[in-house]
């Protein structure tokens, strides 16, 4: 199964200000559906929450230490106290894929396994109070770059030893 994970990330590395995106741009929600559609997500329970449902046509996860509360609250979900619960629950499922689709710390914890990543580079600079994880470049390598009106998609591959 390979683990995958997708992020729009402005210039300064900010993915979130105040629980929200502090962006709007239809063209990456639409990137952002195509790629994931149809797959399951592994997100944060300030990532769900921020989304306010589950998204259609995926199979939500939410990873937060209260598992019982949130599974009362919401139906059309999985909830896992720890990220590797819910990736070893989809490797159980025989999913192809998997993406992780935030917050910061399921990206910091996720980088660790993760086969690839999809970047959306927006062309703007925002402020923020989460951002998206450093990462080394010796174990990374940027297979495609495709250039976007609003952002630009990076895709990485763990460069494997």
């Amino acid at each position: 199964m390979k683990i995958i994970l997708i992020a729009a990330v402005a210039r300064n590395n900010v993915i979130g200000k105040d629980g929200k995106i502090p962006w709007h741009s239809s063209a990456d929600f639409k990137h952002f559906k195509a790629t994931t559609l149809g797959n399951p997500i592994i997100m944060g329970r300030k990532t769900f929450e921020s989304i306010g449902k589950p998204l259609p046509g995926r199979l939500n996860i939410v990873i937060t230490r209260n598992p019982e509360s949130l599974k009362k609250k919401h139906k059309g979900i999985e909830v896992f106290d720890n990220l590797e619960s819910a990736v070893d629950f989809c490797r159980e499922q025989n999913y192809e894929k998997v993406f992780l689709i935030g917050g910061a710390s399921i990206y910091e914890e996720g980088m660790k396994i993760a086969d690839e990543m999809i970047i959306s580079r927006m062309k703007l600079q925002v402020e923020g109070d989460t951002f998206f994880p450093q990462f080394d470049e010796k174990e990374w390598r940027k297979r495609t770059e495709t250039e976007n009106e609003e952002f630009s998609v990076e895709v990485y591959e763990r460069i494997r030893k």
